[in-house]
């Protein structure tokens, strides 16, 4: 069972950062193997944003899609995913966004998972580490490109920066 916890300070409005991952119709122009994204329905259930959600994952000769529950709530600056259908045993996500002392946003990712099938396991095990950090740093130039920083702070630094991303680890 796959898991990562990863807490980071940006230099980006609360809001800003937040948008930005609540836009996951966006995913498949950034983020690594997200060869697809589908939003199937949208609601407000108390207040919140629910998208029901398709994603399709390609990576090497793996294809598969999943289904999902993203609920946004932009009050509490909070994103969970849950998993409805797909590959996996479970798939738990959820994002946190806390605006520091110095206007500076704490994201808090966390991501637990099981796949149903051995092939797809024996496949993740031994990249996962490398793949979440490919996907990391997605996510942090997907900031470069649309989120502000704030006044008198500038883009955090990204490994390997000039490096495109690809399907490879």
């Amino acid at each position: 069972m796959p898991k990562h916890h990863d807490v980071q300070i940006v230099p980006y409005a609360r809001e800003d950062i937040f948008d930005m991952v609540a836009d996951i119709a966006r995913y498949p122009e950034f983020l690594p193997w997200c060869a697809g994204l589908r939003i199937k329905r949208k609601l407000k259930v108390k207040g919140n944003r629910v998208l029901y959600a398709d994603m399709l994952v390609a990576y090497q000769m793996f294809r598969d899609q999943f289904s999902s529950r993203v609920t946004l709530d932009p009050d509490k600056a909070w994103i969970k995913v849950e998993y409805l259908d797909g590959p996996f045993e479970y798939l738990t996500n959820e994002w946190r966004f806390e605006t520091q002392d110095d206007g500076q946003t704490e994201v808090v990712f966390h991501i637990d998972f099981e796949f149903t099938r051995a092939i797809y396991r024996q496949a993740i095990a031994p990249v996962f580490g490398k793949a979440v950090l490919r996907m990391m740093e997605a996510f942090g130039r997907r900031a470069r490109d649309v989120c502000t920083p704030l006044p008198g702070l500038d883009h955090p630094a990204l490994p390997s920066e000039d490096a495109p991303l690809d399907d490879s680890l």
